[in-house]
């Protein structure tokens, strides 16, 4: 166990990492209970209304569409860790103004949308700043680890924000809980301006003239291997991960939940996802393809069959590994993009990566929301899953067709899929966990 241990937190004995991962917990702590109380906020003033719901997601993830390659750009030219602290310090400052509303009772429905686009802008810029500066804070060899442990610090944050939202919500007001989450939210600031700038693992910046986004356009385009992770992320991220809309709706409408229970749903994703976040870092290399379209499918199956929950309980425990193979996905997928991209792209193919991942969800969460109000919450979270089933398969078939490899199911002497590649068969257990330990390689990249 203390071998375990040792291996899964080993990025936190670099003092700049645990300063950035320890002001991340906290921020996030502050914004998951933010997000709860919001939801619950936007319920009370629609009078129960998904639209609205999916209207306030969809505003806040808007500015990534705008934004976020531009913030890549900026990435690669300037110093990420100035552009870190003064994002966050304008996400602290925008998030005071807006609890400060909320707590004198003025507040009204179209000030919780102006405020979600303002908190929208900053995130826009600070996420894939923060995505590319990870790996100056750790060696190369402790990216995965350190992208993992980073899931993991934002899924302990969503298992505890919407938790401890729940039980204040109960006990006060909303307001008293947005004052405590603007508080957590300005602990980034701290932590980034105490980091020692000379431990850093900063390479040469490229110059002007060698940031244009286009470039990092056609870098990715021209590398299949990059191709595949952004487009699979593009789909389930704009389908499939927008339960900050179904989950709060079902909660609420479809199980008649309270206040202190009305973040559980949340949680359980959370405490799932926390398990593939911890699962994946224990991964020392980069992942092979298959790895992240074994994961997208079982995401999707796992999602279609959450939307025929008939209870609050039933739905509570499939979210636990509906949310594990949520984040495995995820991170597969940043991995696989993080650890094959050359450093003077990184900023740009990240900014890239949220925008595919963040960026669409205004048009997913507008159409759950629009969704859910005419057919039924349950109906959105099963048909996003459908969706994801059928993009998943379709770019396994692509992946198939571009590398000429060639799936075999074996149900003797234990069942198992084979890919074959080049004259070899690479042999993959049918448990996720086994499925990890398929990692890139030459030729055959599987």
């Amino acid at each position: 166990m203390r071998a375990v241990l040792s291996t899964t937190f080993r990025s936190l004995r670099v003092r700049n990492y645990r300063l950035f991962a320890t002001g991340q917990l906290v921020k996030l702590i502050g914004v998951w209970m933010m997000f709860t109380a919001q939801d619950w906020l936007v319920l009370d003033l629609s009078h129960n209304s998904p639209g609205a719901l999916g209207g306030v997601s969809a505003l806040q993830f808007a500015p990534v569409l705008l934004l976020t390659l531009w913030a890549g750009k900026l990435a690669d030219r300037y110093d990420k860790r100035f552009l870190l602290i003064a994002a966050n310090a304008v996400f602290a400052a925008t998030a005071i103004v807006f609890a400060l509303l909320v707590a004198s009772g003025a507040v009204e429905l179209w000030h919780v949308f102006l405020f979600a686009a303002l908190l929208g802008v900053a995130n826009a810029i600070e996420t894939p700043v923060r995505q590319s500066f990870v790996s100056e804070l750790v060696e190369q060899p402790l990216l995965p680890n350190a992208l993992a442990l980073s899931a993991a610090t934002f899924n302990t944050a969503r298992i505890g924000g919407p938790a401890l939202a729940g039980v204040a919500l109960a006990l006060f007001h909303t307001g008293p809980v947005f004052l405590i989450a603007t508080a957590l939210s300005i602990a980034p600031v701290f932590s980034y301006a105490v980091m020692r700038p000379a431990d850093l693992y900063r390479g040469e910046r490229p110059g002007k003239k060698d940031t244009r986004i286009l470039d990092g356009l056609q870098y990715v385009w021209k590398r299949n291997d990059l191709l595949l992770p952004i487009g699979v992320m593009a789909a389930i991220g704009m389908i499939g991960f927008n339960f900050p809309v179904t989950l709060a709706s079902l909660a609420k409408i479809n199980f008649h939940a309270g206040p202190s229970s009305f973040g559980l749903l949340t949680t359980c994703l959370a405490l799932g996802s926390l398990g593939g976040a911890l699962v994946g870092s224990l991964r020392r290399a980069r992942p092979g393809a298959y790895v992240v379209l074994l994961a997208a499918i079982a995401f999707s199956v796992l999602e279609f069959i959450v939307g025929f929950s008939p209870n609050f309980v039933t739905a509570a425990l499939l979210l636990v590994p509906t949310g594990f193979f949520s984040i495995f996905l995820a991170q597969a997928a940043n991995h696989r993009v993080q650890m094959g991209v050359d450093p003077e792209f990184r900023g740009r193919v990240m900014a890239l990566y949220v925008l595919v991942f963040l960026g669409s969800t205004p048009i997913g969460a507008s159409l759950a929301g629009w969704w859910g109000e005419r057919f039924g919450v349950p109906s959105s979270i099963w048909g996003a899953g459908l969706v994801c089933l059928i993009a998943s398969l379709a770019a396994l078939a692509w992946q198939l067709r571009t590398s000429g490899d060639r799936l075999r199911v074996r149900l003797s002497p234990r069942p198992r899929l084979e890919v074959r590649s080049a004259g070899a068969i690479d042999a993959l257990d049918s448990t996720p966990v086994v499925a990890d330990v398929l990692e890139d390689r030459t030729p055959s990249k599987v």
